[in-house]
């Protein structure tokens, strides 16, 4: 039986998608060696020992991938040929032209070293750093390839002489290797990058709607578990890593769609992206306002006392804000004003009402708040929930037919029914919530506070699930536009791509549907934060006009200067010069006469090309990418080895063992994601393998002390000296990374904390509420090119906690667990972030209520802005200095938002009336002191984190320290 059971699972894996991926991978490397091994296919790249680059190209650049990824990388291929050909020709010519004209060949071997070799593999570094694409670190590993071994190998730059079959034979190979790929990736198995991206689509509305069912759930019931719960932790993680591929979907489809000049469908796919992530920033805010509901339920009540003894200073507010114009208090007043001035325990109370607020009904407890409310909202939003989850489960792309569109006109219906009945429902229980807190006048005004904030926190919710519905009310517009364009086509076929006389404006207001998506799509490639947002202006008042103008004279031209070298303080150009430098110092002994023999005897071109592999942004990275190389070069030398004294030089056994090696190797990349560990294992085998057999041939014009007497390979001596030249590369790599402006991981994520931290800290110094006063455009607040910049430098940060596991410290080993919690606690602060974002747009007009209420209110949400950025800052400073404040010694924000609270109930009590405002009016505000409320608990919980990593700043730790 267990035989049985792990045949059907193996057969199940090979017909699976990784499966047919592995075989192509392998079938096209027995092509790629087969340049090796077939005579007549050998003699096409001439008598050089380089022949297997043609499978090497292969393992690189391999099959598994779709149509739309394969013409990516037969563009990036031509690109690396073009780039060796101009780097190879300049190099000859300045050789050529310091031998034969000026006589000075060291000159030209000093310049070829310095501009060419080290400038050259610089610009390689700094676009596979710039572009971080893996498609792009191949083509850069390809490029490095060809030029290493046209610049340090084949001689011709050395002896200032040209030589162009050189730059041939590696076209040839280049060529060779790319038909192979090619002709596996079309003809067996094709992979549609159209196709996957529609599938991919399809899982990503699958995660959504059990995370959308869920949090509804969890908010409904009131279960906090629910939303805690592991399962919803493993949908959002499957969600993420379902969205990080969609990106590379929609550029390989592009590629398809140009080819077959379906173009605006390519537009119309982006489009249907995009909304989907709306959706899931959406969704995300859902769940942040569903959160809030544990928030208000699980604090203390806003009459007990821990919050009694916080407003206690707050009373006189009260007291000058609620008398009236005669100086009276009436009895309401009395209550309110005994409520923050308890009296001592050997007081008797003197106030009949005070000692009956015990015996009050029970029913002004804000989960009791939320049961009215969900009793009355209830049915319609899980109807309205319902149609969202049906909608998002339906697949719009028929599996059957190749994924064809296949929308419900039915759905749209639904979902505008539902809304209108929601947003009915929503109104009216809004309604009720509101009536009952007045059916009880002598319940004291901070009790209602608790009211208040339920009520305001069922809005938010309720509000929040509008806007999920209205962002899949437009993904099934941008559908039926879609299945308009693939069923009917309306334009034909247009390959306006390649129209290149037509201005960019032209193609994009003939191409897009939207100009102004299209502009957001251009940025999209952006990484970083601006974290400026204007030019500092420097003024002195004092000078005299003359001295003024002087000043501002010199001002400009260092400003300028200042500018213009600014770029050298940038870590990609640092990254660029340092491995130029490195490859230069690596690459010395090939051009000096009496080292050169060393060089070429060991192999120092492989060495070299290990180097720029080794070669990464942090130390973590390259010692994660060194280790592997290191690992996987004996292993793969140890394994050609084997293959090759069983084989006995058969060319049959050898193309066997590697289309096995291949296979394997193929698992490790594909199935096991472990693409650095797997290729070089690989290359290592081929090289070692392949090139024994040129050898054995008698195709190798000069094997050196890598054959006896007899022309026979000696296996051992070539895998020593690959080992050798690869391992000596690596430590290279390792110490140049180390010496020459080293970039830490931990340190730069700890950089990266800080400046998220201080970003996110200026963004709420501003004040959000203030854009609907002050005439100022909502995109100060927060615009969602923002929000999508700071959700892409968090992934970024995330990235960098994998390669600080990999860095060693004598202190103690990363704690990566602690770090990872820290960037999900403050991926929940960004999600509150984007809660008060949608909640201010939703309205960019304040109603007469509205304004009257943030003009009353102004000076306490001053306070509240600045102690929120204050704690940012104490966050950003914690993690810079490595120490932490505990956060029951920083002031919570809990007073200030508390006084913010007193301040509207005031308001409300006195002169609510005659503004006119409604409770409508009101629930801006107290969603503002909700969100303040969820950033406080989400900032004690981050600061708590920073305190158990890094220990507490006392004055014993200032002593040691300073």
């Amino acid at each position: 039986m267990k035989s049985k059971e792990y045949a059907d699972r193996v057969r199940l894996f090979v017909v699976s998608d990784t499966g047919k991926g592995i075989f192509k991978c392998a079938v096209a490397y027995l092509l790629g060696s087969l340049a090796t091994f077939v005579p007549p296919l050998s003699q096409l790249f001439g008598r050089q020992n380089s022949k297997h680059m043609v499978a090497t190209i292969t393992v690189y650049f391999h099959p598994a991938r779709s149509l739309g990824s394969m013409l990516d990388a037969l563009i990036l291929a031509a690109t690396a040929f073009l780039y060796i050909a101009m780097i190879s020709l300049s190099s000859m010519s300045v050789t050529v032209f310091f031998a034969d004209t000026v006589h000075l060949i060291a000159l030209g071997h000093a310049i070829v070293l310095i501009v060419f070799l080290g400038g050259g593999l610089g610009l390689v570094g700094w676009v596979k750093l710039r572009k971080n694409d893996p498609l792009v670190n191949i083509a850069c590993s390809l490029t490095s390839l060809g030029t290493i071994t046209v610049l340090t190998k084949e001689g011709a730059v050395q002896a200032g002489d040209y030589s162009l079959a050189s730059i041939s034979q590696i076209l040839k190979m280049i060529v060779a290797g790319v038909i192979a790929t090619m002709l596996v990736s079309i003809l067996i198995f094709p992979i549609s990058a159209r196709k996957r991206l529609r599938k991919g689509l399809l899982d990503v509305t699958d995660s959504l709607s059990d995370m959308l069912a869920l949090i509804t759930s969890s908010f409904l019931s009131g279960d906090e578990s629910e939303l805690e719960d592991s399962t919803l932790s493993k949908i959002s993680d499957r969600h993420k890593k379902l969205s990080s591929s969609i990106t590379q979907s929609l550029k390989e489809a592009k590629y398809e769609h140009y080819l077959l000049g379906t173009e605006r469908q390519a537009f119309v796919e982006v489009r249907l992206a995009q909304c989907i992530e709306r959706i899931s920033q959406s969704i995300g805010g859902l769940r942040s306002a569903a959160a809030m509901q544990f928030v208000v339920t699980n604090e203390p009540p806003f009459g007990s006392s821990s919050r009694s003894n916080a407003l206690a200073t707050s009373a006189p507010l009260w007291a000058s804000l609620m008398g009236n114009k005669k100086g009276s208090i009436d009895e309401g007043e009395r209550d309110l004003l005994s409520y923050f001035n308890p009296p001592s325990p050997n007081e008797t109370p003197t106030n009949g009402r005070l000692e009956s607020s015990q015996h009050e009904p029970p029913f002004r407890t804000p989960t009791q708040i939320f049961e009215l409310f969900i009793e009355n909202l209830g049915p319609s939003m899980r109807s309205l929930a319902f149609t969202l989850k049906e909608i998002l489960d339906h697949f719009p792309f028929d599996a059957s037919r190749d994924f064809a569109v296949a929308t419900t006109p039915k759905f749209k219906f639904s979902l505008e029914r539902a809304l209108e009945l929601y947003k009915e429902s929503r109104r009216q229980a809004l309604a009720v919530v509101y009536s009952q807190k007045d059916m009880d006048r002598s319940r004291p005004l901070p009790v209602q506070a608790d009211w208040e904030d339920a009520a305001a926190c069922c809005g938010h919710f309720s509000f929040s699930l509008v806007e999920v519905a209205e962002s899949i009310k437009e993904y099934l517009v941008i559908l039926d536009e879609l299945q308009l364009e693939v069923d009917e086509n309306p334009r034909g076929r247009t390959w306006n791509w390649l129209k290149f006389w037509r201005s960019s404006e032209e193609r994009t207001e003939l191409d897009s549907f939207d100009p102004e998506f299209a502009e957001i799509l251009k940025r999209t490639d952006q990484l970083g934060l601006q974290f400026i947002d204007r030019p500092l202006e420097i003024s002195n008042n004092h000078s005299s006009p003359v001295g003024l103008e002087q000043n501002q004279f010199k001002q400009r031209l260092f400003r300028r200067v200042y500018h213009a070298a600014s770029f050298l303080r940038r870590d990609d150009i640092k990254f660029a010069i340092k491995v130029g430098i490195g490859a230069m110092l690596y690459a010395l002994p090939s051009f000096l006469p009496s080292t050169r023999p060393i060089y070429s005897h060991w192999r120092g071109e492989w060495g070299l090309l290990s180097y720029m592999l080794v070669c990464s942004m942090t130390i973590g990275a390259s010692n994660t990418t060194g280790y592997s190389r290191v690992l996987g070069t004996c292993l793969g030398a140890g394994l050609a080895c084997l293959a090759w004294e069983v084989s006995s030089k058969n060319p049959f056994v050898l193309a066997f063992f590697g289309f096995c090696m291949a296979y394997w190797t193929a698992y490790i990349i594909i199935g096991q994601g472990k693409g650095p560990k797997g290729r070089f294992i690989m290359l290592t085998y081929n090289l070692v393998a392949l090139y024994a057999y040129s050898l054995a041939s008698l195709d190798d014009d000069d094997g050196g002390d890598e054959e006896d007497s007899g022309r026979n390979p000696l296996i051992l001596t070539i895998a020593w000296h690959r080992v050798v030249a690869v391992t000596s590369g690596c430590i290279w790599g390792l110490i140049i990374t180390r010496v020459i402006w080293p970039i830490s991981a931990r340190q730069k994520l700890k950089d990266g904390l800080s400046l998220l931290w201080l970003r996110m800290g200026m963004i709420w110094k501003r004040d959000p509420l203030a854009t609907l006063t002050d005439g100022v455009h909502p995109d100060r607040y927060m615009n969602l090119k923002e929000e999508f910049y700071l959700q892409r430098f968090l992934a970024k940060l995330q990235g960098l906690v994998v390669a600080s596991k990999s860095e060693f410290d004598f202190r103690r080993p990363f704690p990566h667990a602690a770090y990872a919690r820290i960037l999900k606690l403050t991926e929940q602060l960004l999600g509150a972030f984007h809660a008060m974002n949608e909640v201010i747009l939703k309205d960019l007009h304040a109603s007469p209520g509205e304004e009257a209420l943030l003009k009353a209110t102004v000076a306490e949400r001053a306070q509240l802005c600045g102690r929120i950025s204050h704690l940012f800052s104490v966050l950003a400073s914690s993690m810079k200095l490595e120490y932490s404040i505990p956060s029951d010694a920083l002031p919570s924000i809990e007073h200030t938002r508390d006084r913010l609270l007193a301040k509207i109930f005031a308001y409300r009590a006195s002169d609510a009336q005659q503004q006119k405002t409604t409770d409508e009016d009101y629930s801006l505000l107290y969603t503002y002191a909700l969100v303040t409320g969820q950033l406080n608990l989400g900032i004690q919980a981050v600061l708590k984190e920073v305190e158990g990593l890094f220990g507490v700043l006392d004055e014993e730790a200032l002593r040691l320290e300073f």
